[in-house]
């Protein structure tokens, strides 16, 4: 794989369309004070070098009248690598969990779950989420209300 680090410029383009993907060459251009081209050859490659992964459409969980967000802290019973990669491997399959973290501290995992109510939560972890080998420890906490959302990161 190629090794590059990204310029200023580089950067600049990774900035606008973490906060607008619908951007334009053009307007990348334009914004940047250079020609389309190369503007269009940088894209690119930040698309083939990974710095880019995908291109999505954030929806506000908050315009759907049903749709609850908890975070479940998860501690193993198994602590070897064979058990936290078949874990890491099966919560992946789970469509209600949208984010996984291997973590410190008290416990091994972070999830980031949706639900539309609590009815479907408790459904999913006794029915999917109970099914999975070696859990331990389970902590939930549900998110009341929401003081900060944000994607982009700082590059």
């Amino acid at each position: 794989m190629e090794l590059y680090t990204p310029d200023q410029t580089d950067r600049d383009i990774l900035t606008l369309l973490q906060k607008d993907a619908r951007l334009t060459y053009k307007e990348l251009a334009a914004m940047l004070h250079l020609s389309k081209s190369p503007i269009q050859e940088r894209v690119k490659r930040l698309e083939r070098l990974g710095f880019i992964s995908s291109v999505v459409a954030l929806i506000d969980p908050n315009k759907f009248e049903n749709c609850m967000i908890s975070y479940l802290q998860v501690q193993l019973t198994n602590h070897s690598v064979n058990a936290f990669r078949l874990f890491q491997q099966e919560v992946s399959k789970l469509d209600e969990v949208l984010e996984c973290y291997h973590t410190t501290g008290g416990f091994d995992f972070m999830l980031k779950v949706v639900a539309r109510n609590m009815i479907a939560y408790n459904d999913f972890l006794i029915n999917k989420f109970g099914r999975l080998d070696n859990i331990g420890t389970l902590n939930s906490s549900l998110v009341i209300t929401q003081a900060k959302r944000e994607t982009a990161l700082p590059v």
